[in-house]
């Protein structure tokens, strides 16, 4: 497509004027009419063109610029979920944190209540087993006395007593 300058034409136009002859006791210029005639005509079929492709021009870049803008409106939309997705994502991290904390802090205080109840157990069952060895140890201090009095008196020649 080739373009032409619309000053070129004006230029042309002034040449013609300029290029003119005076008609005399006026202030008016005669002209080539067949020239003048030319660079008219060219311009009828020359400055359509140029405002199609003016008016194309225009019409590309407000395309363009809609493009630019829809695709601008889609990015930042985008950039909103994924900063929303992100604070979600925090916000979820923090609660995950606070629960696993609550969490933690509950199973401490039930092993403690474990421990402390299976320390009382302990207590209580090594309590018991140190009576029962208590008695154990009496009963068989009381048989080791009662046999050694009956060996005693059997190796001395007296008659048992009967203990029961």
């Amino acid at each position: 497509m080739i373009t032409i300058d619309i000053l070129e034409f004006i230029d042309r136009l002034e040449a013609l004027v300029s290029a003119g002859w005076r008609v005399p006791l006026t202030a008016k210029i005669a002209v080539d009419e067949s020239a003048f005639f030319d660079v008219l005509d060219e311009m009828r079929v020359a400055i359509p063109r140029e405002i199609k492709q003016a008016q194309d021009l225009l019409q590309q870049k407000e395309q363009m610029l809609a493009e630019a803008t829809t695709e601008a409106e889609r990015i930042v939309e985008e950039a909103q979920q994924r900063a929303a997705r992100l604070v979600d994502e925090h916000e979820l991290m923090a609660a995950a944190r606070a629960e696993a904390e609550a969490i933690k802090a509950q199973v401490q205080r039930e092993a403690e209540t474990v421990r402390a109840g299976a320390n009382d157990y302990a207590l209580g069952m090594l309590n018991d087993l140190e009576s029962r060895l208590g008695s154990l140890l009496r009963t068989t201090s009381n048989g080791l006395a009662t046999l050694k009095r009956r060996q005693a008196q059997a190796d001395s020649g007296e008659p048992e007593a009967d203990s029961c």
